[in-house]
């Protein structure tokens, strides 16, 4: 049966992207952050899509919409299963002049903490 209960912003404030979602907790790798070799992917009760109303992407749960800025979109666009953390900084590299590594995994590792992504391990 379908909820009744309005779909409602995530407790993030402004869009979501490296910076927005996860906060450092030490000067180590934080807990859950994904390792090098880590393929990481969506959670399946996850999906990015393009909000034509909002003109931007994305991140829909079955209770939150998450709304994402352009680095989180390049960022979740490669997050496949496919590729490591290490073959998704490549591309990022590829991509664009400058790519803060350390933000790109704190990013990764606050979806992990929410449950919207997963990773399999290399």
């Amino acid at each position: 049966m379908p909820s009744t209960m309005p779909m409602r912003m995530d407790s993030d404030a402004g869009s979501a992207g490296p910076a927005a979602l996860s906060r450092p907790t030490g000067p180590d790798r934080p807990p859950g952050q994904p390792r090098p070799t880590s393929r990481p992917r969506l959670a399946p009760h996850v999906r990015l899509a393009f909000d034509p109303a909002r003109r931007q992407y994305v991140l829909l749960t079955p209770e939150t919409v998450t709304l994402l800025n352009d680095t989180g979109v390049a960022i979740l666009e490669l997050c496949d299963g496919q590729r490591t953390v290490t073959e998704i900084l490549a591309e990022l590299h590829d991509r664009y002049d400058r790519v803060a590594d350390d933000e790109v995994r704190l990013f990764l590792a606050g979806l992990l903490a929410k449950r919207r992504m997963e990773v399999s391990r290399g």
